[in-house]
């Protein structure tokens, strides 16, 4: 019998069940903080050169001094001397030649109207340094993608909810060290780790409510969790408004971690996980608890050791063989499943954070437009919940994807002045890839055996990582051609959703346990549709008897 029988004996989706949930959904709403929170402690303000001359005993208005000192609409540039003669009614370039300007050595002035403090003023990442800004943004997710290895293949060897109490732990020290940064290196080092730490949150709060929960009730809960992070949007959009100077918003987000870190002592370690690690014992201790929590204490108590090996006799016996990551491509049906997977989580992770670290360029208010772009989840996951419970994972999947790719390519074709309708379509495509992000954890989670669960969890995290790394870069190419990175944030994604259609459907079944049962799904397939060969086969006439000579 299967581990969803098991669950099911001892209260299906029960009280534990709900509170479990509740649990590891909490963290999960300060998600969107630090994934997204750069857009406003890393927002550019207006700014241009320090003024370092005085007026002389003149009585210059600060906008004559300005006028003198500094190029109309230059940010990066000022004047080697005064131009006192632009004072003039008629002021114009003596001899046709441009003053002479150079570099803003003392400086820059910033307006502050909006944010009072970000790290771009702080350590005034602007002009030739202005690339710092992503390249802070890209050691954070480069942390996640780090995270996404280190602690995918740690859970699946220590188990799922002592990772996941570690990583809220670091999650508030980072986060809060990251606040006391004294220098933008030392910021730098101190978001990477933070970056690990949100990683390794998601990757075993996803196994940990897969592992838990009854088959038919998995993706209500995943799609859950999803609108949790879609809520954090919002939190996100409400707090960096009320909180303008950037430490204190750090700080803010971070200091919550300390709270999970505490009640996570009371979670529960995954049975399954139990079970497949060789440990019946304490995988009988925690489902006699989660029995009792359910009402079903008298279910409990009949089980055993024995018990469980029945349930799980073949998962138990298969613990004897050492799983890597090798695993992930050494049969064809896991082979085929992890190629597509890995391209999805890439593309998907791609495109969102294409559009979503990119606010500051739409000609709206930057609090507004983080609250239109979380609310944009709310509908997207609700279509996606309808079409993964009652159509399936795979449409819902290749949909999503084929969808947010034909958004940002049809931005190409609309003028730029049409602002709206750009960010319209944005909008939409930014939906569409939640979507596809709310179905490919779940999805992940259905495809992979539980030997091998988190390691391929860890590879998908990995190549959203990859893909959000690169992203940044992709929109720097917008500067040599403008419509190339609309292209490409477009095109990965039509072509992952065509692949994930190669995908096999998991509506409604059981998690798998071992590699062989993923590889033997296919067979009994192929055995029906041989047999409906044969019999759709027209029926051959028999030979004719051959007649016997009469004796003369």
């Amino acid at each position: 019998m299967a581990f969803a029988d098991l669950l099911d004996h001892v209260g299906g989706m029960g009280r534990f069940q709900v509170a479990y949930v509740v649990f590891l959904a909490l963290p999960v709403f300060m998600m969107a903080s630090h994934n997204l929170l750069q857009n406003f402690t890393a927002a550019t303000s207006e700014h241009r050169c320090r003024v370092h001359w005085e007026a002389n005993g003149t009585s210059l208005s600060p906008w004559d001094l300005l006028r003198v000192s500094v190029p109309s609409g230059e940010q990066c540039r000022r004047f080697v001397a005064a131009q006192w003669w632009l004072l003039e009614a008629n002021g114009t370039f003596a001899n046709s030649t441009e003053p002479e300007t150079e570099p803003c050595r003392d400086g820059w002035t910033y307006d502050r109207s909006v944010f009072t403090s970000t790290i771009i003023t702080e350590w005034d990442l602007v002009c030739d340094s202005r690339g710092l800004k992503q390249l802070a943004q890209s050691l954070f997710m480069a942390g996640v993608l780090v995270g996404g290895i280190v602690f995918g293949g740690l859970s699946d060897r220590f188990g799922r909810r002592s990772l996941l109490t570690w990583c809220y732990l670091q999650m508030g020290t980072m986060g809060t060290c990251t606040s006391f940064a004294p220098t933008f290196p030392v910021y730098c080092l101190f978001r990477f780790l933070t970056g690990a730490a949100l990683s390794g949150i998601v990757l075993n709060s996803v196994s940990l409510c897969l592992e838990w929960m009854p088959t038919h009730t998995r993706a209500i809960v995943g799609t859950t969790m999803g609108y949790c992070y879609t809520v954090g949007q919002f939190l996100l959009a409400g707090v960096a408004y009320a909180i303008r100077d950037w430490r204190w918003l750090q700080l803010t987000v971070s200091l919550p971690f300390f709270v999970f870190f505490l009640y996570s002592w009371w979670l529960t370690e995954s049975a399954r996980w139990l079970l497949m690690a060789g440990k019946p014992k304490q995988a009988l201790k925690e489902l006699k608890k989660v029995a009792r929590m359910n009402g079903k204490k008298e279910e409990g108590d009949k089980l055993d050791t024995e018990a469980l090996k029945s349930y799980m006799e073949k998962e138990v016996t298969s613990v004897k063989t050492n799983h890597t990551v090798v695993d992930l491509v050494r049969t064809p049906v896991v082979r085929r499943i992890s190629c597509c997977l890995s391209f999805v989580w890439f593309s998907t992770s791609f495109a969102y954070y294409g559009l979503a670290m990119d606010l500051q360029n739409f000609a709206f208010d930057i609090y507004v437009i983080q609250l239109v772009f979380g609310a944009v989840d709310i509908p997207a996951k609700l279509v996606s919940i309808l079409t993964i419970t009652f159509v399936g994972r795979r449409f819902t999947q290749s949909l999503a994807l084929i969808l947010a790719g034909l958004a940002v390519l049809a931005n190409i074709f609309v003028p730029q002045d049409l602002r709206t309708l750009r960010t319209i379509l944005a909008v939409f495509g930014k939906g569409c890839l939640a979507s596809s992000f709310n179905c490919v954890y779940l999805y992940t989670g259905e495809l992979y055996p539980t030997v091998i669960r988190q390691t391929a969890m860890g590879l998908g995290n990995t190549m959203a990582r990859i893909g959000s790394i690169t992203a940044p870069l992709v929109k720097m190419a917008g500067e040599v051609f403008p419509t190339l990175p609309f292209i490409i944030y477009g095109a990965a994604p039509v072509v992952s959703g065509l692949a994930a259609t190669f995908l096999p459907e998991t509506r409604n079944l059981p998690l798998p346990e071992t590699v062989e049962e993923v590889e033997s799904r296919t067979r009994p397939q192929t055995d029906e549709a041989q047999q409906l060969q044969v019999l759709l086969q027209p029926a051959q006439p028999s030979p004719a008897p051959k007649e016997t000579p009469k004796p003369c």
